[in-house]
């Protein structure tokens, strides 16, 4: 157990009328010499992509590219931040804070959290020293402390699963950590929140009819999703369901790749969840790589609006010029590119 937590597309003419693209925002634009200061909020567990997120923010790291500054928890189930700790120590950064909600929204172990209690020989599969999340601060603890710690408009958020820990730092109060409430917070440390969240094209049934898309991340707590999308207080850029859907994981990666260990977390994540041969949609990966490399022309972004999260779950939405809002386009042309870099950096060995 820690002593302190704390410190261990559909692509094509989409809205053509009102998509004057642009590649890279410019709130996200990197410094040429530092590192992203990243926070990574994920609902893992509930799919595999979250593990090839984490991954992938490894690899970054190891390249010099981003900072993960703290880990943030919307699954609440105890296993999920414990299976976090078991990823993050394989990596060797069994020191990065994790933070736990207590929602009560999707409280079931998962798939492959429960990897995080496997024992081969009576000693764990991967070791790891936080167990439960029971043993983990809470996550606007965690969100505050590291916020209150950063440089002013330093930090870049990734949101890649419910909004219930960033609806609810917004919420908080001043207290001891900050003078700042959570609003005020935000405002002044965090410079971009890049969230895989809501639909920005019509999706395809299995019939091949078009509907209305209402994604996953916004329906589990609609409350927090429409409260994010109302209060907010900087940029954000928005990877729709179309994004991911369009990228898919090859699995033949998780079957060739991975096998330079005996046991490796994202494989054995990823065939539990959904076994190959399968094909995974690599939805919470896209936030990630937009996050950490805004400058590499992997997605185009639509012209600025306004995000709305409806009171059904639908996500809308509306071009301003002065907008906080833009949401991700794939071109087709550059699907390869983005799948390649995609599978090398959640495959990258640890270093």
């Amino acid at each position: 157990m820690r002593t302190n937590p704390l410190y261990r597309l559909m692509t094509g003419g989409l809205l053509g009328a009102c998509c004057l693209f642009a590649s890279v925002s410019t709130a996200a634009e990197n410094s040429a010499d530092k590192p992203v200061q990243l926070i990574f909020d994920t609902d893992i567990g509930n799919d595999c992509d979250d593990v090839m997120a984490l991954a992938m923010i490894h690899a970054l790291q190891s390249r010099g590219e981003c900072e993960l500054l703290a880990v943030t928890i919307t699954k609440d189930h105890e296993l999920a931040a414990a299976f976090t700790d078991c990823v993050n120590t394989f990596y060797g950064r069994g020191e990065i804070p994790i933070g736990v909600c207590h929602s009560n929204v999707t409280p079931e172990a998962g798939r492959y959290n429960v990897l995080a209690a496997q024992q081969d020989d009576g000693k764990p599969r991967y070791p790891h020293d936080l167990t439960s999340g029971k043993d983990a601060p809470s996550a606007v603890e965690v969100l505050r402390s590291t916020l209150a710690a950063a440089d002013d408009n330093s930090i870049v958020i990734a949101q890649v699963g419910f909004s219930t820990n960033l609806a609810d730092l917004l919420r908080s109060p001043a207290d001891e950590i900050s003078k700042l409430d959570g609003v005020a917070l935000v405002k002044q440390k965090v410079r971009l929140l890049s969230v895989m969240a809501g639909a920005f094209t019509k999706i395809p049934n299995d019939k091949g009819e078009l509907y209305d898309h209402k994604e996953y991340n916004v329906v589990k707590d609609l409350d927090s999703a429409k409260h994010l999308a109302e209060h907010w207080p900087t940029e954000i850029v928005w990877s729709g369901f179309e994004i991911g859907l369009n990228l898919r994981y090859p699995h033949r990666s998780i079957e060739q790749d991975y096998d330079y260990v005996a046991h490796h977390p994202v494989a054995e994540a990823y065939v539990l969840y959904n076994p190959p041969p399968h094909d995974r949609p690599t939805w919470d990966l896209t936030a990630v790589l937009q996050a950490v490399r805004p400058n590499h022309g992997y997605f185009n972004l639509s012209t600025p609006g306004h995000v709305t999260v409806q009171a059904d779950g639908l996500t809308t939405f509306e071009a301003d010029t002065n907008g906080r809002d833009r949401y991700f386009i794939l071109r087709d042309e550059v699907k390869p590119r983005v799948t390649e870099a995609l599978v090398l950096l959640s495959s990258e060995p640890a270093h």
